[in-house]
């Protein structure tokens, strides 16, 4: 197994020490740019010589769900270990345990191979007993081979260049910005943030053209082209005046060269250009490998390619490249930690083609970093939710939403079925079949609120430090699935119940999925899809703790991390109240709807001076019925006396401050106290 693949040249005395544990991995293969086989950045050892077996890798392999479920006996041993850890608390001892039985069901097959002659006789005990074993790993290739001081100095250039390129800017460094994946749903806070931050001078979005299409036939009605899409989408975002002419829209794909940017565009952004946030990505955890590859990969080397250029460009203001990844390309390690600067094939595989697909994209950011020189800083956010103050997340209804809608529309069934006895019976059915959530109750989730990611984004834009490194953009207090399961009971009403992750894959959700597609609810079975396929992973015991730091040491961001409990309540009242379980979609709806709960959710803090993620589900209900009339959705009448009060005490705190958008601080207090262009 490959060991840890560290980066020197980081600022920090203690990373300069883990730089000394630079891995060594298979020898880089030069591929055609355009070649998708995992071979390209996956090797495949041998367990008996220690070399590469040649020939290609089936993506399928490099997934959990190929080396599992597929006996009896090992997914009775997995739910097994699920009750014993409930009662050790003992990870280690479990893991131990569940290897001694592989082990002793390994030494029978031996014993019934030699008895009864052959190795046929031991191929067929090793299926009958379900025993797992393996006779080759994977692990990464190596962009490439440099010593340790090397590989220092090379970094620390790009840092010196950054910095010089920064300084040379002035006091004011008038940044201008290219932004690919601003419609997305961390595109959007960007937006929103950025239009406060002084700093930005311009940004410059690579969008697509969009289709409308009638929602009864589905055909396309209008085609909206890049510069009208930007100007709804900074409408909705409430980005008005002065504020949206710094924003400019141009018609662009990530999946070609250059971005698929008119030659003329290319030329002249060379000359403007400071920085390329690169945050386009598919972040669908049931795509195919094909999808995600060219979302993911083909996307992060189209931009890098891009960068390098503007590097080069003489007399180009080019400062670095800032690569949005994800903290669980790091893949499935039980209950160890996942070191920010530490890259390696994950020993129990990744749990979907996005977080693999994801760590491809890290090396192939590593090739151009390491190779190539790019001065380019990679930040890796964990599982992104909604805003931590109000939990607008702009409409976004994936991911983590899935489920939580799923669950209310469980509750709103069973409430709409009224009286009639045969009615309420099937949506008691459906209910009961439906509450059940994937997880082990030691399980924990790193969800990081979206403002906090993009506080970390745009502080790296003026800290050249943090070029060369990976920098966690999570969470240190995460949130357990016995308390997603309470909380989420508290929110909605509904009586959710912990199902055993193995179980409830091989078991519960053929069954769940099955009997709703007989009862006509397709819609509420794709929820419970999603729900299986994010939580029946992530909701198992032993997943990897994100190792955080260098978002604060190198960033400058607040020490003092969101709340995660009350920031995932806020997601359960946002999806409830605001979005109604996913049944809101209309854009500019969606946008006004946030504007109320936002400017609700600050009354009702200003008035009880609390916050209102701490509060508990019926008191905040309460608070909100006097902000809110919840039949349309607007606010109600405010007493004249008060409202000249909170409005003076709105005006005195910075816009982003303000809560109506969700956006959080400018910047982070120490990131203002140690920007590089003030050094």
């Amino acid at each position: 197994m490959a060991t840890h693949k560290t980066r020197a040249g980081a600022v920090r005395p203690a990373r300069r020490r883990a730089a000394g544990a630079i891995a060594r991995r298979a020898p880089q293969r030069p591929e055609p740019l355009d070649d998708t086989a995992p071979s390209r950045y996956i090797a495949r050892i041998s367990r008996l010589t220690g070399q590469e077996i040649p020939g290609e890798i089936d993506p399928d392999e490099l997934l959990v769900h190929a080396h599992r479920d597929h006996h009896p006996l090992e997914v009775a041993a997995q739910f097994a270990a699920s009750r014993i850890l409930r009662l050790t608390k003992k990870e280690d001892l479990v893991d131990e345990g569940l290897r001694a039985v592989n082990l002793v069901g390994s030494a029978a097959a031996r014993a019934a191979g030699a008895f009864f002659g052959g190795d046929g006789v031991e191929r067929r005990v090793r299926k009958l007993l379900g025993v797992v074993g393996r006779d080759h790993y994977f692990q990464f290739r190596e962009p490439t081979h440099l010593a340790e001081g090397e590989l220092r100095d090379r970094i620390d250039k790009l840092q010196r260049e950054a910095a010089a390129t920064l300084r040379a800017r002035g006091r004011t460094p008038r940044l201008r910005v290219l932004l690919t994946g601003a419609t997305g749903f961390l595109g959007k806070e960007i937006l929103v943030q950025i239009a406060d931050d002084r700093r930005v001078e311009e940004v410059v979005a690579v969008v697509r053209p969009e289709s409308v299409r009638d929602p009864k036939t589905k055909e396309v009605v209008k085609v909206l082209s890049p510069p009208e899409r930007g100007a709804l989408l900074l409408k909705r975002l409430g980005i008005h005046g002065a504020r949206a002419k710094r924003f400019r829209f141009v018609s662009g794909d990530i999946e070609r060269s250059d971005l698929g940017l008119a030659p003329e565009e290319v030329a002249a952004l060379r000359q403007t250009l400071t920085h390329v946030i690169h945050c386009a990505a598919s972040v669908s955890f049931d795509d195919t490998y094909e999808n995600s590859f060219r979302a993911n990969v083909t996307g992060c080397a189209n931009a890098l390619r891009f960068s390098l250029a503007l590097q080069h460009a003489p007399g180009s203001p080019f400062v670095h490249h800032v690569a949005i990844e994800t903290s669980y390309i790091h893949g499935r390690k039980k209950a160890s930690l996942a070191q920010e600067n530490a890259l390696v094939f994950p020993r129990r595989f990744y749990n979907n083609f996005y977080e693999l697909t994801k760590a491809m994209a890290s090396l192939e950011t590593d090739r151009f970093l390491v190779d190539l020189g790019l001065r380019v800083v990679q930040l890796l956010p964990s599982i992104v939710i909604g805003a931590s103050r109000n939990g607008n997340n702009r409409g976004d209804t994936k991911v983590v939403n899935a489920p939580i809608n799923g669950f209310g529309r469980v509750k709103e069934a069973v409430t709409a079925a009224g009286r009639d006895p045969l009615a309420r019976a099937r949506a008691r059915a459906i209910g009961f079949v439906a509450s059940g959530f994937p997880g082990d109750p030691s399980a924990q989730l790193n969800l990081v609120p979206v403002d906090r990611v993009v506080q970390g984004i745009l502080a790296a834009l003026t800290v050249p430090e943090a070029i060369g490194t990976r920098i966690h953009l999570a969470t240190d207090n995460r949130i357990r699935s016995e308390d997603i399961v309470r909380i989420t009971r508290e929110e909605l009403g509904v009586n959710v119940r912990l199902s055993d992750p193995t179980l409830y894959r091989n078991v519960t959700l053929p069954i769940v999925t099955t009997v709703l597609e007989k009862l006509k609810e397709p819609k509420l079975a794709s929820a419970l899809g999603k729900l299986g396929t994010i939580f029946g992973s992530y909701g198992e015991w032993g997943q990897p703790i994100h190792d955080v730091g260098n978002d604060v040491r190198i960033l400058g961001l607040p020490i003092r991390r969101p709340d995660t409990q009350h920031a995932f309540r806020m997601l359960c009242r946002h999806n409830r109240y605001v979005q109604e379980y996913g049944r809101v979609r209309d854009a500019d709806e969606v946008a006004r709807r946030e504007n109320v709960w936002a400017s609700a959710i600050e009354a009702i803090e200003f008035r009880t001076g609390r916050e209102v993620g701490s509060m508990a589900a019926e008191e905040f209900r309460e608070h909100l019925a006097a902000e809110v009339d919840r039949a349309t959705f607007r606010a109600r009448p405010r007493p004249k006396l008060r409202a000249p009060k909170l409005r003076a005490e709105r005006d005195s705190l910075p816009r982003s401050a303000r809560g109506v958008q969700g956006g959080a601080a400018q910047h982070p207090p120490a990131q203002r106290r140690r920007g590089s262009h003030e050094r």
